[in-house]
């Protein structure tokens, strides 16, 4: 199961339910795809054809909605 926990432009930010147990997203697009880790801080953790440009907007987002994010990650985790 990999919960989709919004869409922005043509980009999917998603987690995987069966996966490490770090906080982290995964984008994917029909460019490639990238996974993020949020803690201990944000970083790139994994890219496969996302240019850098793309690379600095999606690290930009996963800022702008990190409480988002973890709030989805604990509601599905925690559940």
């Amino acid at each position: 199961m990999s919960p989709t926990i919004f869409r922005y432009r043509n980009y999917r930010f998603y987690f995987f339910s069966r996966e490490e147990p770090r906080l982290h997203v995964h984008v994917i697009s029909p460019d490639g795809e990238a996974k993020f880790w949020l803690e201990p801080k944000i970083e790139l953790a994994v890219n496969k054809g996302i240019s850098p440009t793309e690379l600095n907007e999606l690290k930009r987002i996963v800022e702008e909605r990190q409480n988002e994010i973890r709030d989805s990650w604990n509601k599905h985790f925690n559940a």
